[in-house]
């Protein structure tokens, strides 16, 4: 049983942002101080990816660990709903990988930046993710993935 009316909940939901979150931008302010441009969320690529780097055919997504179902601190599942809950993130999960396949397929280097990486008692620098990113994008590497420090990391 869900402890707000529907509209409230819809209203709750509608303010919930699928770009331009906090994460998005500081990542996006890092990254263009460090000399690097990009385009935002291009429709024409698989998954509409956050940051495109298209000198560099490389492509940065920012998840959210809850809405992407990240195995770290900030993601739990809602004992509310429940079942509603876990389908829709495993549904978002699918979607992700999806969109990494194609863009990968299509030729793109694809990095996936988490929350918990910029956010959390697990975050990073936030220096260290900006750098980390950028040699991404500069490099060679094909696929990789920026998460917090796990519980052995100090």
């Amino acid at each position: 049983m869900d402890v707000l009316t529907r509209e409230q909940r819809r209203h709750n939901m509608s303010r919930i942002r699928g770009r331009d979150t906090k994460p998005e931008l500081l990542l996006r302010r890092g990254l263009h101080a460090s000399g690097l441009r990009f385009r935002l969320h291009a429709r024409e690529l698989p998954g509409r990816p956050d940051l495109v780097f298209p000198k560099y055919r490389a492509v940065v997504l920012v998840h959210g660990c809850f809405w992407h179902g990240h195995d770290c601190a900030l993601f739990k599942l809602p004992a509310t709903r429940a079942n509603f809950w876990a389908g829709k993130i495993a549904g978002n999960r699918q979607r992700d990988e999806r969109a990494a396949a194609g863009l990968t397929a299509a030729g793109w280097r694809v990095l996936t930046v988490w929350e918990c990486s910029l956010k959390g008692p697990a975050r990073l620098p936030l220096e260290k993710v900006i750098s980390m990113c950028e040699v991404f994008v500069r490099g060679s590497e094909r696929e990789g993935t920026l998460r917090g420090r796990t519980r052995t990391e100090s």
